[in-house]
């Protein structure tokens, strides 16, 4: 049996930390809390493809919002590494970004885990670019998950499709088990 959260599961309750080293819920973690949310797990601060990203994401956070859609930012770096990010690797982001994502989490999430090429790069094994979208019932309503930095969704198209699944009541795809 396959354990690993699929398209129209809810999405689990994880715990990371946030820039000022506290536990904290990974989603649904803001009074004000949008409707839709999405998650971006991201490599790191070793990345720069994953800095240029989350600026991406940054820029449209704004569209995102008034799509009813909150977005958070989670990697498996340490608090140190995510500081250093926010500080040197990306302008202000407007959004939440989280680290400590464990291995086992990162394992319950389905995403593809990396070991570091050296010890240059990281200290740690990381998680490889995924989007999840979660509906208001808590229901991973979309999964775009990669094994490479070099691949993810362009972020003005998910926008879009989002905004077309909230008008028309677009259904959950990729929920049928031919296996």
């Amino acid at each position: 049996m396959n354990t690993i959260i699929q398209p129209g599961h809810d999405f689990p309750e994880l715990f990371v930390k946030s820039k000022d080293n506290i536990d904290t819920p990974l989603t649904r973690t803001f009074p004000s809390v949008a409707d839709w949310q999405m998650v971006v797990v991201y490599r790191g601060v070793h990345c720069p493809i994953c800095a240029t990203y989350l600026n991406e994401l940054n820029e449209l956070y704004k569209e995102y919002k008034k799509a009813d859609i909150e977005v958070v930012a989670v990697s498996a770096d340490s608090v140190e590494q995510l500081n250093t990010l926010l500080k040197h690797k990306v302008d202000q982001l407007d959004f939440a970004v989280f680290a400590g994502l464990s291995e086992p989490q990162m394992s319950q999430l389905g995403v593809y885990i990396s070991e570091p090429r050296s010890p240059e790069e990281t200290d740690h094994n990381f998680a490889e670019p995924c989007v999840f979208v979660i509906n208001p019932e808590n229901k991973i309503h979309i999964i775009d998950k990669s094994n490479a930095p070099f691949s993810r969704p362009d972020l003005t198209k998910l926008l879009e499709g989002i905004k077309f699944i909230q008008s028309k009541d677009y259904p959950i795809r990729g929920t049928y088990k031919a296996y």
